[in-house]
């Protein structure tokens, strides 16, 4: 085994590709898309590297054609996914014992094969099955998952250096054990990237990894487990379970090797799982680790000295991209009444220019929201604002005639606990609550308190003094904070990403604190010459 201390390459962003008519880019997506949209795919599970076919299947159709079936995918059970767990414990210790170059390369790989050859395909599957525009998607599914994978593989190269002082004759090490046991992720159907992060974080540190996917993205994740099969991962090490999420709390959470839980989806699902753990805590063999990234009520709070068209701009996009559907969309503002009138007037003009549609025409700007529940969600909260006398519908309504599709909503509020201001939809509305000028500080409160949510948050102020008294006033509002910008975006190495409150537990995605979760350090203490007294000095007579 070679001795050398290896460099990992630098880790760098992925570049976004424009997808500019004629460019080569958009040629091969759109031909990939007309490929994967005529066919059906069969999706297995994928267990110590074997596929499984159980019969019992579900569907993944396209929300903007709910008719158009891309893929069906087989349902793990209890067989199945108790054969997962006994997979992942099979692969642990010859995943952990590999050298880390050798671990490390794998992912390397995985990303440029992300970027290259592999980057249509996902980014296509995305746009179909999860409704994306191709901007949304390449900065998701190609941009942000490959940056995942190159930072995470350099972050943990920074941890392993990490050693402790040493003393005279005394050698201390540190080596950085994966977790005892399997780690269970759960991923939601908003980000390809989400879903790729969850299960590779973890097998990064030498764990092994059960995935339970979002159906709703079944198609782009499982393409994501054929890449890693390519880039050469080990069987074994990542097992790809599409199943009831009921019968991961039936027969995998309650497992006494279950050692860590990676999640990102709903504040009841997570509070739901620490329940769990905690009322089998002393079944585990260790204490598991829990990390989950859950909701947010998003906000942006504008200053009466705010530039008007960067925050229309914003609450544009925070709000609408990708349908409302990121846990850090704008879902609601506050907007001082002295600039009100002007914000009013270039937010519906520029909302009304946005057009909906099939992601494969890209003059879409957004697309349909991801199933049927989520459209009656959301349109039960338009039908709510439209018929009090709390709140006026700007604009906005729903079409769920042929696709899944909410238009962009904007609802004005007359109090600043109005539903739609407190709730979290996930979904393409944005709702405005206008203070007086002289209330700002009260408004600030309001803010801070209205939401049991920490994710994300913008202020939009040229005062530099007003911009330090707002953004301390908002300290523990989000977990990603920004000014003068929408509060969507974050890039993987340079804003890491997660809330605390009710949105989760702020182990921040696409950072070295997330990797740390999943490491059990052991200290190693090595003494040259060992003393052979056993009296202390101190002990000497007078």
């Amino acid at each position: 085994m070679s001795n050398a201390n290896f460099a990992i390459p630098k880790a760098y962003n992925e570049p976004v590709k424009a997808y500019l008519p004629g460019s080569p880019e958009r040629e091969a997506l759109k031909k990939e898309l007309d490929r994967q949209a005529s066919i059906q795919v069969e999706i297995p599970i994928i267990i110590g590297g074997k596929e499984y076919h159980t019969g019992n299947k579900g569907k993944c159709v396209m929300p903007h054609d709910f008719n158009h079936v891309l893929a069906e995918y087989n349902i793990a059970g209890e067989e199945e996914l108790k054969l997962a767990a006994d997979a992942a414990m099979a692969a642990k210790e010859e995943w952990a014992n590999m050298p880390w170059e050798h671990r490390a390369s794998i992912f390397l790989k995985a990303a440029d094969l992300l970027t290259g050859p592999w980057r249509a395909k996902m980014n296509a599957a995305t746009m179909l099955g999860q409704s994306k525009t191709a901007f949304q998607a390449e900065i998701d599914s190609a941009c942000e998952l490959a940056d995942f994978l190159r930072f995470n593989v350099a972050f943990a190269e920074q941890i392993y250096k990490q050693q402790p002082e040493n003393s005279h004759g005394v050698w201390n090490r540190t080596e950085y054990r994966p977790l005892d046991g399997f780690v269970m992720a759960i991923s939601p159907f908003n980000f390809t990237s989400i879903g790729g992060n969850l299960c590779t974080a973890p097998a990064i540190m030498g764990n092994t990894v059960i995935w339970k996917p979002a159906q709703t993205a079944a198609l782009s994740n499982y393409y994501f487990m054929q890449l890693m099969k390519e880039a050469g991962l080990p069987d074994g090490v990542i097992n790809f379970v599409p199943c009831r999420g009921s019968d991961v709390s039936k027969y995998l959470l309650s497992d006494p090797r279950m050692a860590g839980f990676h999640f990102t989806g709903s504040t009841a699902v997570f509070s739901g799982v620490w329940s769990l753990v905690g009322e089998n805590i002393a079944k585990y063999h260790s204490y598991p680790r829990l990390v989950g990234e859950t909701g947010g009520k998003d906000f942006i709070f504008a200053h009466p000295t705010a530039q008007v068209e960067p925050l229309v701009a914003a609450m544009v996009r925070g709000a609408f991209e990708f349908q409302g559907q990121k846990c850090s969309a704008a879902s609601r503002a506050y907007i001082p009444a002295s600039i009100w009138p002007q914000v009013k007037e270039g937010l519906l003009n520029e909302t009304a220019k946005l057009k909906m549609g099939d992601p494969r025409d890209f003059t879409n700007f957004m697309c349909a929201v991801i199933d049927k529940a989520s459209f009656t969600k959301i349109s039960e909260y338009i039908d709510y604002a439209n018929a009090s006398e709390d709140a006026e519908v700007l604009c906005g309504g729903y079409d769920g005639s042929k696709g899944y599709f909410v238009k962009p909503t904007v609802i004005l509020a007359k109090k600043p606990d109005f539903k739609t201001m407190v709730e979290e939809i996930f979904g393409p509305v944005l709702t405005v609550y206008v203070y007086e000028d002289e209330k700002l500080e009260e408004t600030l409160k309001i803010c801070d308190t209205a939401s049991p949510y920490g994710l994300t948050g913008a202020i939009f102020a040229q005062d530099r003094n007003a911009i330090v008294m707002m953004e301390k006033a908002l300290s523990n509002t989000a977990g990603n904070f920004y000014i003068n910008d929408k509060p969507t975006g974050a890039v993987v190495g340079q804003q890491p990403f997660g809330g605390a409150r009710a949105s989760g537990t702020n182990d921040k995605a696409g950072s070295m604190l997330n990797l740390y979760r999943w490491i059990s350090p052991r200290t190693i203490k090595e003494s040259f010459v060992p003393s052979t007294d056993i009296a202390y000095p101190f002990m000497c007579e007078e």
